[in-house]
C-alpha cells in the first residue's frame, strides 16, 4: 500500500513536468529503470540515517596525495588512521573526470577520474564510513559526449540542451555569476546559443526533455549502488528554465527533486538526500518540501530534501566574531527550526566554495556585509561578484580560508588565534543537526595564494591539497599550526560523539545571556542528557549568572576541560567553550 502511495506521488510529478501523456509513457521507461536496480539498498530508514549522522567531512578525493598511490587509497588510509572514530560520514566532492571548476563540471557522471583510482578503490573508504555523492546535475562539461553527440545532431542528444533566441528576453533570469548567461557553439546545423548558468564550459541540461530526467534518475542510482548514502543536489535551484521568469526556484524544480525523492523512497529508503542552495534563508528552507500525509504523527515526513545547508550560519558567525557581538546569531538561532521531525540541517562554516552573503539578506545590514567584505580583504581574500537584473554587481562569496578571516595576520599570538577559530566551530558543533566540516578547517589552513596564482581562480584560495608525509610531520609537531588545530578538533568530536544530546535530531533551546556569549541547550530525545554550551566570541572574561535548574545535576562539569562547575555561576576565559552536563 505505501509503495503505492510512492508510484501515485511520482505520476504526479511526471504530470505536472509533461503533461499527462508524456507522464505516461514516462512512467512506463522509469519502471523498467527502477527494475534493474532492484532493492540496491536495504537498511534503516532515513530517521535513522539522519540520527547516526554525528558529523560530515567535506572534502576533494585528491585532498591526501602519496606518490604512486590512488587518491582513494591515499584518503582511505589517512581517514582510517585520524578520523574514523569521530567522523561518520564522507562527502566526497566530485571525483569523476572533468574539465573545469575542480571537479564540477563532469565529462562522465558514471566514471571515476583516473588519478582518483577506481571504483573498487572506493570499496575501503566504504567500509569505515557513509559516503556522500555530488550529483552535478544542472549542467555537464562541454567535453562531455553528451554534449559532443548534440553538437553532431545527434539523437536523442540533440535535445538534451537549452538553445535560445538571441531576440529572447532574459532580463528577468537571476544570474549567480558575473559571465554571460549564453554561450555561442558551432553545431553540424550551424551555430547556435545554448544555456550556461555557471560557465561557458559548463551546459545546462533541458529538464523539459524527459529523456535528461530519466538519464539523471538511472546517474541518482548508479550513485547509490556504488555506495552513496547521501546524494547532494548541486545547484539545483537553477535547474529549470522558463524564459520571462527568474529561472531560479521554479516550481518545476520542486516538481524534479519531490520525484527525485519518491524514486529514492521507492528504491532506497534509507537514502538520505540534501539540497546545495546558496540563497537567503526562506528560499533555501523551502527545500524541505511540504509534509506528506502519512500515520506516523510523531515523526511527520516532507516530501522534497531530508536536508538543507544552513547557509546564514557563516556570515552571522563571522559577524558574530567581528563585532564581538553575538546577538544576531542568538535572535536568528532561536527562531530557527526544521518544518519535520524527519528533517534537520547541515550546519557549515567553510566549503570548498566560498563563503556566501546573499544568505545574510534581511540578517544583516548591508554596511555589516561591508563590514565583511573590509575584513576579507584585509585578511589577504578576494571577493567574487554576482550581475544582478539592473545590470550592476554585488557581492556575492567571500574567498579566503576561514582561519584567516577570523584572524588578521601577525595581529593576535597562536595560542588565542587557535581559541578563537576552535570558538567558532565549537558553535557548528553545538547546534542541532548535523555539522560540515571543510577539511581545510580541521588543520587551520592558511590563505593560499599560490593556488590562486596556478588557476586565476578566487575559490581556489581554500582548495590547496596535502602531501601526506608534509601533513604528517606538521601533526607530530605539537606547537604547530596544524596539530594545535587538528588535536582541539578532534577532542570536541570526541566528546561530542559520547552525548545523545548532540544527536542531529535532538532539540535545541537558545538562550541569551547577553552579547558576549553564545548560548544554548541540547537535550536528547530521551530527555535523559543534556547538554548546556557556552561560548564566549569576545577577548575579555565573561561573568554569568544561570538558572541551576537548567541543568538536572546539583554539580556541573564542564566536559572540555573536564573540570567541576559551580551551578548557576559561570566565568569563561576569552574565546571559552564550555560544554555543561
Amino acid at each position: 500500500m505505501e509503495k503505492d502511495l510512492v508510484k501515485g506521488r511520482i505520476l504526479e510529478h511526471l504530470k505536472a513536468l509533461y503533461g499527462k501523456d508524456t507522464a505516461l509513457v514516462t512512467w512506463e521507461r522509469l519502471q523498467d529503470l527502477l527494475g534493474s536496480y532492484q532493492e540496491i539498498q536495504k537498511g534503516s530508514s532515513p530517521l535513522e540515517t539522519l540520527r547516526k549522522l554525528d558529523a560530515l567531512l567535506i572534502t576533494y578525493a585528491d585532498q591526501f596525495q602519496v606518490p604512486e598511490q590512488p587518491h582513494f587509497t591515499s584518503l582511505s588510509n589517512f581517514f582510517g588512521k585520524h578520523l574514523k572514530d569521530q567522523i561518520s560520514t564522507v562527502h566526497l566532492l566530485p571525483f569523476f573526470p572533468y574539465s573545469s571548476d575542480d571537479g564540477f563540471s563532469v565529462i562522465n557522471y558514471k566514471e571515476v577520474n583516473p588519478e582518483m583510482g577506481s571504483w573498487d578503490n572506493l570499496q575501503d573508504l566504504r567500509g569505515c564510513c557513509n559516503l556522500m555523492f555530488d550529483a552535478v546535475i544542472n549542467h555537464i562539461s562541454r567535453e562531455s559526449n553528451w554534449f559532443q553527440k548534440y553538437l553532431q545532431n545527434l539523437e536523442p542528444y540533440n535535445n538534451y540542451f537549452i538553445e535560445v533566441d538571441p531576440g529572447a528576453d532574459l532580463s528577468q533570469v537571476t544570474r549567480p555569476r558575473t559571465r554571460p548567461l549564453l554561450t555561442a557553439v558551432e553545431t553540424s546545423e550551424g551555430q547556435t546559443l545554448v544555456w550556461t548558468t555557471f560557465s561557458p564550459d559548463q551546459i545546462d541540461l533541458n529538464y523539459a526533455n524527459p529523456d535528461v530526467l530519466l538519464e539523471i534518475l538511472d546517474v541518482l542510482l548508479f550513485y547509490i549502488q556504488s555506495g552513496a548514502r547521501i546524494i547532494r543536489l548541486d545547484a539545483i535551484a537553477f535547474l529549470w528554465k522558463e524564459i520571462g521568469t527568474s529561472c531560479i526556484h521554479l516550481p518545476q524544480t520542486h516538481h524534479v527533486i519531490k520525484l527525485i525523492r519518491a524514486v529514492l523512497d521507492l528504491a532506497a529508503p534509507d537514502v538520505i538526500l540534501i539540497t546545495e542552495t546558496n540563497v537567503p534563508h526562506e528560499e533555501n528552507i523551502s527545500y524541505f518540501g511540504q509534509q506528506l500525509d502519512g500515520r506516523n504523527k510523531k515523526y511527520p515526513l516532507g516530501d522534497e530534501a531530508q536536508m538543507v545547508y544552513q547557509f546564514p550560519l557563516a556570515p552571522l558567525i563571522l559577524h558574530t566574531f567581528r563585532t564581538g557581538d553575538a546577538a544576531a546569531l542568538t535572535s536568528w538561532a532561536a527562531a530557527l527550526e526544521a518544518p519535520y521531525r524527519t528533517a534537520t540541517f547541515l550546519n557549515f562554516i567553510a566549503s570548498h566554495d566560498g563563503i556566501g552573503v546573499r544568505p545574510a539578506e534581511g540578517l544583516l545590514t548591508s554596511e555589516e556585509i561591508q563590514g565583511l567584505v573590509d575584513q576579507t580583504l584585509a585578511n589577504g581574500g578576494q571577493v567574487s561578484y554576482k550581475t544582478n537584473l539592473d545590470g550592476s554587481q554585488s557581492v556575492y562569496e567571500l574567498n579566503i580560508t576561514l582561519f584567516d578571516m577570523l584572524n588578521e595576520p601577525d595581529a593576535t599570538s597562536l595560542e588565542i588565534a587557535v581559541k578563537r577559530f576552535m570558538a567558532s566551530q565549537a558553535i557548528m558543533l553545538s547546534l542541532a543537526g548535523v555539522p560540515g566540516i571543510y577539511i581545510h578547517s580541521l588543520f587551520g589552513a592558511p590563505n593560499s595564494q599560490r593556488e590562486v596564482e596556478k588557476t586565476g581562480r578566487a575559490r581556489s584560495i581554500n582548495r590547496e591539497k596535502y602531501q601526506v608525509s608534509d601533513l604528517e610531520k606538521e601533526l607530530a609537531n605539537p606547537s604547530s599550526r596544524t596539530s594545535r588545530v587538528f588535536t582541539s578538533y578532534i577532542r570536541y568530536l570526541s566528546i561530542r560523539k559520547e552525548h545523545p544530546a548532540f544527536n542531529s535530531l535532538a532539540p535545541q533551546q537558545v538562550l541569551d545571556f547577553g552579547s558576549q556569549v553564545f548560548a544554548l541547550l541540547r537535550e536528547a530525545e530521551d530527555q535523559r542528557d543534556k547538554v548546556l554550551c557556552l561560548i564566549n566570541i569576545t577577548d575579555t572574561r565573561a561573568d554569568l549568572k544561570i538558572d541551576p535548574a537548567l541543568l538536572d545535576s546539583s554539580t556541573w562539569k564542564d566536559l572540555v576541560r573536564d573540570q567541576v562547575v559551580q551551578p548557576g555561576e559561570v566565568s569563561l576565559d576569552p574565546y571559552q567553550v564550555m560544554w555543561l552536563i
